[in-house]
């Protein structure tokens, strides 16, 4: 159970902004439900996310992969459960996902092993190390590094905020 009450949904001067997320997300999840507590932070929220999920370069199934990663690592089950079903639209495998769960990146290929090594370092420890940044640098550009910097970084506020809060699942 929530450890706050859901925003009403109703009050005319949200109005315009939960249209947009129904509008933007297909349907009004629990997690915008209960950032709508506050209309700015739901605004600032979902333009990031949605330019982290729909306008990066990165290939859908390796962004979703990293979310994937970051929910099995803060033990977050509401963020796993929200992108399972994408992630599997994008192409991930049965297997991947295993592989994910598991933290089995030899599993993986090249560029998704440096891409979920340096996710697994910025989510345990902040820090990463330089081997690890340095793999990563091989297979991708800055562009792409920033994106999936940015990628993590994203899904671990949302895994935290969900957890924080104990937002409850649809």
């Amino acid at each position: 159970m929530a450890r706050i009450d859901y925003a009403d949904i109703t009050k005319p001067e949200t109005q315009p902004l939960v249209a947009r997320i129904q509008r933007e997300r297909a349907s009004l999840p629990n997690l915008y439900k209960m950032l709508l507590n506050s209309p700015p932070i739901a605004e600032g929220w979902l333009n990031y996310l949605t330019a982290v999920r729909q306008k990066s370069s990165l290939p859908p199934q390796l962004r979703e992969m990293l979310i994937l990663r970051v929910a099995v690592l803060n033990e977050a089950d509401y963020e796993f459960e929200q992108h399972l079903p994408i992630a599997l639209k994008e192409g991930c495998t049965a297997q991947q996902i295993e592989a994910l769960k598991a933290n089995d990146l030899d599993a993986l290929d090249e560029k998704s092993r440096a891409a979920l090594s340096y996710c697994n370092e910025m989510t345990r420890d902040i820090r990463v190390k330089q081997d690890t940044f340095a793999s990563l640098r091989e297979v991708y550009n800055d562009r792409e590094i920033v994106e999936i910097t940015a990628t993590i970084g994203a899904y671990n506020m949302v895994s935290r905020f969900l957890e924080a809060i104990q937002v409850d699942h649809e």
